[in-house]
C-alpha cells in the first residue's frame, strides 16, 4: 500500500527554488532512503511532508489524505523526527513520553513500556533528559514518534550522535518495524554505507531535483533471472574471451580479468565448460556499483545512470 505520495512538489523561498518538481513514494513495509549533499533539499522535503511548511506547488498525500487540505487525517498516520528531538530536559525520559502520549488517543503505560524496550532505553528511562547523550535523546525521540503506532515513520538524520552499536540497533529496529509491522520508513542520512545496509530503495536529490533512484535489495526469487556483471579471474583470459565469443556472450577484458554479463543461473555451466578446456578459474565475483559510487557520480556532474 502506498503510504507517502509526493507528486510534482516545488518549494520556493524568497524567490529561490529549493525543490523543483520532485516526485517519490514510500510503500507499506518499505524503507526508503533520501540521500543528497548538504543543502540539496532533504530537510525541506521532510518538513513539507510533516506539514511544517507550505507547499508552493504540487501535492503530498499520506495514506490517501492531502497534507494541506486534510491535515489532521494525514498527520495522524505519521511519526517523525526532524533534526534534534524536541524534549523537555528537566523531565525524565518516561515523563516526556507520558506527556506526548497524553496528546493521543488510546496510548497507555503499557504502550510506553513496550516502545521503551524497543528503543533499548529501559535502564535510563527514569533519568532526567538533561543527563542523556545525544544518542539517548535520539532514541527517546524515536520512541516519541512511535507512541501512536504510525503507519509512516519520517526520520531526518536519525543516526546523529549514535555510536556503531546504536546505529546497528536503530537499523535492526527499523527493519523490524517495516517487515513485521508493515510500517513505511522515509529516512535521510549522510551515512552512505548505512543507508545501503538499511534501505530497500534510495532516492538521490541534488540542488532540489531527484536525479536518481537505486533499488538496494532485489527479490531473492528473481535473482536467477536478473542480468548481472561477473568478473572472472583466470590463467588464460584470451582463451576465455575466445570461448565466450563462440557463445555470443556479452564479455570484455577489464583490469586483468574477464567481465561477463549474463543471468546468475547461467554462470555454473560456463565455469564447468571453462574447466573442461583446462582453464584455471581463480575467482568469480559479482561486479556491482556501490551506493557511494552512484552517489558521487550522480552529484558531481558525472551523470552515470544508476542501476
Amino acid at each position: 500500500m502506498e503510504l507517502l505520495n509526493i507528486k510534482n512538489l516545488t518549494k520556493t523561498i524568497k524567490k529561490k527554488k529549493i525543490l523543483d518538481n520532485i516526485s517519490l513514494t514510500v510503500n507499506s513495509g518499505e524503507i526508503v532512503g533520501f540521500l543528497g549533499p548538504n543543502g540539496a533539499g532533504k530537510t525541506t522535503t521532510i518538513k513539507l511532508a510533516m506539514g511544517l511548511l507550505r507547499i508552493t506547488s504540487g501535492t503530498i498525500e499520506i495514506c490517501g489524505h492531502d497534507i494541506e487540505s486534510n491535515f489532521e487525517d494525514a498527520i495522524e498516520n505519521v511519526g517523525g523526527i526532524i533534526e534534534d528531538p524536541d524534549l523537555y530536559k528537566n523531565l525524565t525520559g518516561r515523563e516526556n513520553l507520558e506527556y506526548f502520549a497524553s496528546m493521543y488517543k488510546n496510548v497507555n503505560s503499557n504502550n510506553i513500556d513496550d516502545i521503551v524496550e524497543l528503543v533499548k532505553m529501559g535502564r535510563r528511562i527514569d533519568d532526567k533528559v538533561r543527563t542523556y547523550s545525544l544518542g539517548m535523546r535520539q532514541r527517546i525521540g524515536i520512541a516519541q514518534a512511535l507512541l501512536h503506532n504510525p503507519r509512516l515513520l519520517v526520520l531526518d538524520e536519525p543516526t546523529n550522535g549514535l555510536d556503531p552499536i546504536g546505529i546497528k540497533e536503530l537499523r535492526d529496529m527499523l527493519k523490524f518495524l517495516s517487515r513485521e509491522a508493515g510500517v513505511g520508513v522515509f529516512i535521510s542520512s549522510h551515512l552512505l554505507s548505512e543507508m545501503e545496509l538499511m534501505c530497500d530503495r534510495i532516492c538521490i536529490i541534488d540542488e532540489g531535483v531527484i536525479i536518481g533512484e537505486k533499488t538496494i535489495h532485489e527479490e531473492v526469487e528473481l535473482a536467477n533471472e536478473i542480468v548481472h556483471e561477473y568478473i572472472l579471474e583466470t590463467d588464460d583470459n584470451d582463451k576465455v574471451i575466445e570461448y565466450l565469443g563462440s557463445l555470443n556472450a556479452n564479455c570484455r577484458l577489464e583490469n586483468g580479468g574477464v567481465v561477463l554479463v549474463m543471468k546468475r543461473g547461467e554462470i555454473p555451466n560456463i565455469i564447468k565448460n571453462l574447466v573442461k578446456q583446462e582453464i584455471d578459474i581463480y575467482a568469480v565475483n559479482e561486479k556491482h556499483r556501490s551506493l557511494e559510487q552512484d552517489f558521487i557520480s550522480m552529484t558531481t556532474g558525472t551523470k552515470t545512470q544508476i542501476r
